[in-house]
């Protein structure tokens, strides 16, 4: 009679079928006999657990031959018969836990090609980099779109030049209004205490007084000017920048790609090769399109940039010339109606200074 350990022993191919035995043909007479005479499965029950389990889990040998008939004819193998747990709520887990691996395993095959792809494009663009840098491979120019960036480059550097001297105009001014405050007040105090130069100081006081006023009114009107061209430089020129840097990534992923075509173009055409050259064909139209897009989109930015350049720097330096030269000429009705022409409010008299984290001043001037 066969024994456990002898019948773990037999092979089994993926089909269910049994190997090649090394053995003689005592081995198969053995266990024809031991089908033979062995117990019928119609009055006999699995039990599940191993030997000397408990009668919880008894399934009915009748119930899995009516299972193995289910199956068609030639299509049941050893990969079908899966190990009974008696228990539904185990095989409800397993199901979940696969669902979960299987998910998760879609995930990160989509991770896994998302990264495959941006190494791809990264390779490419970066070999073109590399080319065009050592001048062999060639580039896309648009001359006048490239004159016109260049320009736009050395206009906002000379801006923000501007911008800078400006600034340290408003923290001068702002320092020598504040020192005229001072010096009016202490003259006032003196004229109070000193009968025999009452006049005097009264007279000096009243001058830095007045100074410091026209003083605010002008720091008002800088500091109107500093904002317009702040606005200008760092957020109107920074924009069209940012959608210039974007044009100019777009137009190397379109020479990388197409420098793959043309090197695919000129190697040998067979199947795997022509696969090859209708995928490079189909990125090189895509990257193309985003190309004509971008350059497009930097075109009419530009465009809109040179006219809003031109209203806001005509608008602002004539009011710093205005303000700056009514002040130093002592035109205080002047000085005031440049600020009324330009829309600037004054805040009331006595609202704080503050300097702000750029070493520039604190607005005091607002727009209507």
């Amino acid at each position: 009679m066969v024994t456990r350990s002898d019948t773990m022993e037999i092979p089994i191919n993926s089909n269910g079928d049994t190997g090649t035995l090394p053995e003689d043909d005592r081995l198969e007479q053995d266990l024809h006999q031991v089908m033979v005479s062995g117990p019928n499965l119609n009055e006999t029950s699995i039990v599940s657990g191993g030997y000397g389990g408990t009668a919880e889990g008894i399934i009915p040998t009748s119930s899995i031959k009516a299972v193995f008939e289910s199956f068609p004819a030639g299509l049941l193998t050893a990969n079908h018969i899966q190990p009974y747990t008696g228990s539904s709520m185990q095989n409800s887990s397993s199901s979940g836990s696969t669902t979960a691996e299987e998910a998760s395993r879609g995930v990160a095959v989509e991770k896994l090609d998302l990264m495959k792809k941006w190494g791809l494009n990264t390779y490419k663009c970066t070999k073109q980099m590399i080319s065009e840098r050592f001048g062999r491979g060639s580039k896309t120019v648009d001359l006048e779109l490239e004159a016109q960036i260049e320009v736009l480059r050395d206009t906002k550097r000379k801006y923000e030049n501007v911008l800078r001297l400006a600034r340290a105009l408003t923290n001068h001014l702002y320092s020598m209004v504040q020192t005229q405050h001072a010096l009016g007040d202490t003259f006032t105090d003196l004229s109070q205490k000193s009968p025999e130069l009452r006049d005097e100081f009264g007279y000096n006081a009243e001058t830095q007084k007045l100074l410091c006023k026209n003083g605010e009114t002008l720091l008002g009107a800088i500091n109107f000017f500093v904002s317009s061209i702040n606005t200008l430089v760092n957020k109107t020129m920074e924009d069209t920048l940012m959608s210039i840097k974007m044009y100019e990534a777009a137009r190397l992923e379109f020479d990388a790609y197409r420098a793959d075509l043309e090197e695919l173009s000129v190697g040998p055409r067979d199947a795997v090769t022509m696969a090859r050259i209708d995928t490079a064909q189909e990125q090189y139209q895509i990257h193309k399109d985003k190309y004509e897009r971008l350059r497009s989109d930097v075109t009419i930015k530009l465009n809109f940039l040179d006219e809003n350049k031109v209203k806001v720097m005509h608008k602002q330096l004539l009011l710093f010339h205005n303000a700056t030269s009514n002040y130093f000429a002592g035109n205080q009705q002047q000085l005031e109606q440049t600020l009324k022409q330009f829309h600037i409010k004054m805040r009331p008299p006595g609202a704080d200074k503050t300097l702000l984290a750029g070493g520039t001043v604190r607005d005091r001037a607002d727009r209507t």
